[in-house]
């Protein structure tokens, strides 16, 4: 069964490991095997509370690059064939705008999806301005026979500038995405950890593409969503303080899970 299969029969809850700084950028401190290993030892954790998907990012190599390296590509795909190696589910997002490594490593690591940015219309991130890459990055998933591995696109995404675009709703946004071949698409507030908006969600409820969420979940708020989307991306709240950048806390985690059962 691939992901999508997965997510037409059951709902789903994504939990977000954030990989060390990676070779090359301005944080990084572990070796490749320590990356990987530490990565590996979030895995378990979520995996040993009933978490059976997860996503790797970069979010530790800031200040983000548009062109991200190989030795990043390489020690991502690296991570993620260890993970799925363990029996889960796992996805990959590049920053920033990455999509053509998140999907090179997707495909070589053998991942069930992509989280991509800037897929339609343009905008402007903190990194600089993103063209819109659906048309590249599904020619190449064709190209690859990678048609198994999803492609979720963020809409008006976190972080970012909207000016250009300011005359183009979410819901205009969503739906070019889903027109463009998006096999679902992210909303999230306007900065990691910030909630999404249920008004957002409601105005897209009717379009033929997966809805997921994509920020600000927490184990209070969980309840509220799961109506209206088919899977939850969530990080911040599984760390020690709520916070993106620490380690998983193991009581948040529990918590977490127990406000996902509840909820489904």
């Amino acid at each position: 069964m691939n992901y999508l299969d997965h997510l037409d029969a059951h709902q789903d809850l994504v939990a977000m490991i954030h990989l060390a700084a990676l070779p090359g950028t301005p944080r990084a401190r572990l070796s490749p095997e320590q990356i990987v290993d530490k990565a590996l030892s979030e895995a378990r954790l979520y995996q040993h509370h009933g978490i059976s998907t997860v996503a790797i990012e970069n979010m530790h190599d800031v200040p983000y690059t548009l062109e991200p390296g190989p030795e990043v590509t390489a020690v991502m795909a690296i991570a993620g064939r260890e993970i799925k190696r363990l029996g889960l589910r796992c996805g990959v997002q590049v920053l920033a705008g990455g999509h053509l490594d998140a999907l090179a490593i997707a495909t070589a690591a053998g991942l069930d999806f992509v989280r991509v940015e800037g897929f339609v219309f343009a905008h402007v991130g903190d990194e600089g301005p993103h063209s819109a890459c659906a048309a590249e990055l599904m020619r190449v998933r064709r190209a690859l026979g990678a048609e198994q591995v999803a492609v979720f696109a963020d809409v008006k995404k976190k972080h970012a500038a909207h000016a250009l675009t300011a005359d183009v709703d979410l819901r205009a946004t969503a739906e070019a995405a889903a027109f463009f071949l998006a096999d679902g698409v992210v909303i999230t507030g306007g900065s990691t950890g910030e909630p999404a908006q249920l008004d957002d969600l409601r105005a897209i409820a009717d379009l033929p593409v997966r809805k997921l969420v994509g920020s600000g979940l927490t184990a209070d708020n969980l309840s509220g969503y799961v109506p209206h989307a088919d899977a939850f991306i969530i990080g911040s709240a599984l760390k020690h303080g709520g916070h993106w950048s620490e380690d998983p806390d193991p009581r948040r985690v529990r918590a977490v899970v127990q406000a996902w059962r509840a909820a489904i």
